[in-house]
């Protein structure tokens, strides 16, 4: 599977954050395609991280350059691109 340059990670979000919220986050930079919190499936409480795709390569340039380690309620966030998910055994 080939590395899609406009897909980030997003870590160390407040657990307050949902979809919206993480969408509203990066809206500023460009059209958001996609926006998800990953939540833990049995208690449906979020992680703490996501994943935002954005449009296209340089608005996610520019997202990373702006929002990694920046403040939101307190905790810095942790913005690159996306890494391909590897495969579990």
């Amino acid at each position: 599977m080939e590395e899609q340059k406009n897909k980030l990670y997003v870590g160390n979000l407040p657990y307050s954050t949902n979809d919206e919220g993480l969408g509203q986050l990066f809206a500023e930079f460009g059209e958001v395609v996609e926006a998800k919190v990953i939540t833990d499936k049995f208690s449906g409480r979020s992680k703490g991280f996501g994943f935002v795709t954005l449009k296209d390569e340089e608005a996610a340039n520019k997202a990373v350059e702006a929002m990694n380690g920046k403040e939101i309620e307190g905790r810095p966030l942790t913005v690159n691109v996306a890494r391909p998910m590897r495969e579990r055994r």
